[in-house]
């Protein structure tokens, strides 16, 4: 792996190394090794609390393609021209995929994983009993985990360019509501649930209000928790108008079975998904 990150390395800084064969060599080995899932963009530590990004294997992903033309690729009656292959033998992954399921090669789905119609693109990561319902989408570099739920639609963003930024991290057994979008690097803990149509950037308020006083944070949704879709009032020079965010109304009871459907788990607390 030393060896492989050198020379992705060297090749950013010098893209005239991309006509050398052994770069070329070794871009593609990290791409292999991304769509067979012995390597990934990010990691959690031992704790789970703590993420790492690998800049480098981003980097190969950005390099992986200039070195590649573009080609016809054909599945009757079907026709795509990219320079990404899609990947193939669903059935010897022991992954189901419906008809219109699209992912890219460099992509890693694990076993038991669900496709329906929907798109994962090159360097994400799926766990093991996701589902991935219709048309929803799994961005570049973003890791998915074990047992999530991404509901009909939703958008999880992806990042290749900064290479300094984080992908979107969805941990196991979260649940993800229709219409949801998730960008620029936000990170849902274990467990949490989002109803449907909640918008998360890098910059969308999440605002605790299950205390006395409201607790404001940015970028990371905390385990267990359920979260709507809600609003700030914020001052403009034109007036005072309502601006998105998201709310923390209370948490995930441990009662609460981790393949539970969205209502259920927002009965109690009275909201309508």
């Amino acid at each position: 792996m030393d060896e492989l990150k050198q020379i992705v390395e060297a090749a950013w800084e010098d893209r005239s190394l991309l006509a050398a064969p052994e770069t070329r060599r070794a871009i593609d080995c990290v791409v292999d090794l991304l769509d067979k899932g012995f390597l990934r963009v990010a990691q959690p530590d031992d704790s789970g609390s703590n993420w790492t990004v690998n800049q480098w294997i981003k980097k190969a992903i950005i390099l992986y393609f200039p070195i590649h033309d573009m080609k016809t690729i054909e599945t009757n009656p079907f026709e795509w021209n990219d320079k990404v292959p899609l990947k193939h033998g669903y059935a010897q992954m022991g992954v189901r995929a419906v008809p219109h399921a699209v992912a890219r090669y460099g992509s890693y789905i694990e076993k038991g994983v669900v496709l329906m119609p929907s798109f994962v693109n090159i360097g994400a990561r799926v766990g093991s009993g996701t589902m991935v319902d219709t048309w929803a989408t799994v961005g570049s570099c973003a890791q998915i985990g074990r047992g999530v739920h991404l509901s009909g639609g939703v958008g999880i963003g992806g990042v290749l360019e900064p290479v300094q930024g984080a992908p979107v991290i969805i941990e196991d057994h979260a649940f993800i509501g229709s219409r949801s979008i998730i960008v620029e690097g936000c990170h849902i803990g274990r467990e949490a649930v989002l109803a449907a149509g909640c918008v998360l950037t890098g910059s969308t308020k999440i605002i605790d209000v299950t205390g006395p006083e409201p607790v404001i944070t940015k970028g990371y949704v905390p385990p267990r928790s359920v979260v709507i879709p809600g609003s700030y009032v914020k001052k403009f020079p034109a007036g005072e108008y309502a601006t998105s965010a998201t709310l923390i109304i209370g948490r995930r009871k441990e009662s609460t079975d981790k393949k539970t459907s969205l209502n259920d788990c927002l009965r109690d607390f009275d909201i309508s998904a």
